[in-house]
């Protein structure tokens, strides 16, 4: 099982949006049986990026670990929102 970290600055409001939008695309292709996903804030989970197989943020995070980070601000705008999509089930690895 894969795990998925999607935050935002609260860990409430757009993160919920984000794992919705997530939730159907996983289901959508069969996929989200391989994935546990969890949510929360970008202060809490700022420091443990790398203890999950993917980490999305719809919020600003620090330089040092953006290269880590999938922004997730394309699924609040609508706009590229499959690219978020492709580079989840590439870097979760998924078939």
């Amino acid at each position: 099982m894969k795990t998925l970290m999607i935050v935002c600055g609260s860990g409430i409001a757009t993160s919920t949006l984000a794992e919705g939008k997530i939730k159907s695309y996983l289901e959508d292709k069969g996929l989200a049986s391989q994935v546990k996903m969890m949510k929360g804030n970008i202060a809490e989970q700022v420091n443990h990026v790398d203890d999950y197989d993917a980490f999305v943020s719809t919020t600003i995070v620090p330089e040092n670990i953006r290269d880590h980070v999938i922004s997730g601000v394309p699924l609040l705008t609508g706009v590229n929102q499959d690219k978020v999509f492709e580079q989840i089930v590439e870097k979760l690895d998924l078939k």
